[in-house]
């Protein structure tokens, strides 16, 4: 089981899926990112934040919260040593965790996703589940379509085929 910073080979997310979100915000956590969740930690709270750099949200388990962290405090460290205006750090710090909301979900996957978090992820009806090892990527299908990426843009055709085309 995962209890620090270094997680196991076999304890990455992986895969991708699409589920449905209703209009309160109620989504399951598809059971292949559950079981390695649970494979990582015992507490079945995700965190649920921004993307650093993709129109998407992130979400993840409180050992890559203690990656983000560290990594945060590290930056700042390597900053003071250089004489950087740490107001940087403070920027930093603000949008890895203030954007950042911890989200229990229930025996069978289920969250509630809060509504603001929504909006920030342009989340409308359904959302493409892509695991990216340390963090699993939460997408509105539609955008991912748009995206730069060509291997993205076919995975979520490939998931909403696999719905029927829905698009």
């Amino acid at each position: 089981m995962g209890n620090g910073p270094d997680v196991d080979s076999e304890h990455l997310f992986n895969g991708s899926a699409l589920n449905a979100i209703d209009a309160k915000g109620r989504l399951s956590v598809p059971a292949i990112f559950r079981a390695q969740l649970e494979l990582r930690v015992a507490d079945k709270t995700l965190f649920i934040g921004r993307h650093e750099t993709e129109p998407c949200l992130i979400a993840y388990d409180a050992v890559y919260n203690s990656m983000l962290a560290a990594e945060v405090r590290r930056r700042r460290a390597r900053d003071e040593e250089k004489g950087v205006d740490l107001r940087a750090h403070f920027n930093r710090s603000r949008r890895a965790s203030g954007f950042a909301d911890p989200v229990s979900y229930d025996a069978n996957g289920r969250i509630l996703m809060p509504a603001p978090l929504r909006k920030l992820g342009q989340i409308e009806d359904l959302v493409l589940f892509v695991g990216s090892f340390d963090f699993i990527e939460l997408w509105n299908p539609r955008l991912a379509l748009e995206s730069a990426d060509a291997d993205l843009r076919e995975l979520a055709q490939m998931r909403l085929d696999e719905r029927g085309g829905r698009k």
